[in-house]
């Protein structure tokens, strides 16, 4: 779950829904990827619940489940070694 997370592209999509749910011509606009490619980075996140799609018509929209993805960050013991190896990673790069 971690390795999706830390995806640039699903990282980006993560916050832009931080703020509430976004349809899929925002997404694809904001982030420069067709439709599917979203759909096909996020599958995995929607497939576990931590967001949904909302179908109106043509009109795709994303939800996030804010709840369910707190959760995992806050009782994922990994997820601070992530943090640290990224930390690490960026200052040797820089």
């Amino acid at each position: 779950m971690l390795e999706t997370l830390v995806d640039p592209d699903v990282s980006s999509i993560l916050l832009e829904l931080e703020n509430g749910s976004k349809e899929s011509s925002y997404l694809t606009k904001k982030l420069k990827i067709n439709d599917s490619e979203i759909q096909k980075k996020l599958s995995y996140v929607i497939e576990h619940g931590f967001i949904k799609i909302k179908k109106d018509g043509n009109k795709t929209t994303f939800i996030a489940n804010k709840e369910k993805l707190n959760k995992i960050m806050e009782s994922d013991d990994n997820f601070s070694g992530v943090v640290d190896g990224l930390t690490e990673l960026d200052s040797f790069l820089n």
